[in-house]
């Protein structure tokens, strides 16, 4: 007994006919009588009996397996349509990392439109700095990452799809106000509000200070990225933030742009080398994403 054998059998009783049957089976009626026969054969049971001419009747047993077996034919016509969305990369479950900002001020955009357009694809986001994400690709916890770029090694793949601007946030009465752009070196001697020590910018942040002799900053941890504009709001000192975060400027708040290696930040796309190229469901949110975050930015 066969899924085609149990589906040719509820559409003779569908239909009522077995030529009907065959014709929506793309059968000879042959076949169709056949399958029947040996249906019976297998089960030790009548399941139809025949009239004169075309007319059948269904036994008791063949009532009694109609029923039973049409949720099963339901289920393995529902089991092959996904197993082939799957294939076509419709289908399926995709497990992300990000960053912030790229996480809460560009994905949901993106991701709505996505999922409207693949309602049968479920995804997955996780929120961390760049090494921990890499650490969960690496472990095969998540499928790709959008993030910085990783440290050099390790088998990792990462397409650089844009830049992030930098800029300086401070109160609107903040003494660097009176500059139009601002120099790292003219940080030195004002509280700057930094991120968590594993954060990648803040790693390229004490880099660049170093490079201008700023070796001792007047600093105050915050773990967050995104909480950094909000702690500048109540005068707790100045961030060099995202621009996407800082705009528009909150009430008490001004913006200054940033000369030098602060500028920008590369972020983009990682996953295991050997992964890549991604398949099915996950290639499908990867040019996507693709194509819409560079949009945003040129490199």
């Amino acid at each position: 007994m066969d899924f085609k054998t149990l589906k040719t059998f509820q559409m003779i009783v569908k239909y009522g006919s077995f030529a009907r049957a065959a014709k929506e089976m793309n059968y000879v009626q042959s076949t169709v009588t056949m399958q029947i026969q040996k249906l019976e054969l297998d089960l030790g049971v009548q399941l139809i009996e025949r009239g004169h001419g075309k007319e059948f009747r269904l036994t008791e047993a063949g009532r009694l397996f109609h029923d039973q077996s049409m949720q099963i034919v339901k289920n393995m016509e529902q089991i092959q349509t996904s197993l082939s969305n799957l294939q076509l990369g419709e289908t399926g479950h995709i497990r992300i990392g990000v960053t912030e900002p790229t996480g809460s001020y560009r994905l949901p955009g993106i991701l709505k439109e996505f999922m409207s357009m693949y309602p049968n694809i479920r995804i997955s986001l996780e929120y961390a700095n760049t090494p921990t994400l890499t650490e969960r690709i690496l472990s095969g916890e998540l499928d790709f990452s959008l993030c910085s770029a990783p440290d050099i090694g390790n088998d990792l793949y990462f397409e650089p799809l844009f830049q992030e601007e930098f800029v300086a946030l401070m109160p609107e009465d903040h003494p660097l106000t009176l500059k139009a752009v601002l120099a790292p070196e003219d940080i030195r001697g004002y509280r700057l509000l930094i991120t968590a020590e594993t954060c990648p910018y803040r790693r390229r942040l004490e880099m660049v200070m170093q490079e201008t002799g700023n070796l001792s900053l007047d600093t105050m941890e915050i773990g967050s990225m995104t909480a950094l504009k909000f702690f500048v709001e109540n005068g707790l000192g100045i961030a060099l933030i995202p621009k996407i975060i800082a705009e528009p400027a909150a009430a008490g708040t001004t913006i200054r742009t940033i000369s030098g290696k602060l500028i920008y930040m590369t972020f983009g796309i990682l996953c295991k080398a050997s992964a890549y190229p991604l398949q099915l469901a996950s290639q499908k949110l990867y040019q996507y994403l693709k194509l819409h975050l560079s949009e945003q930015s040129t490199l």
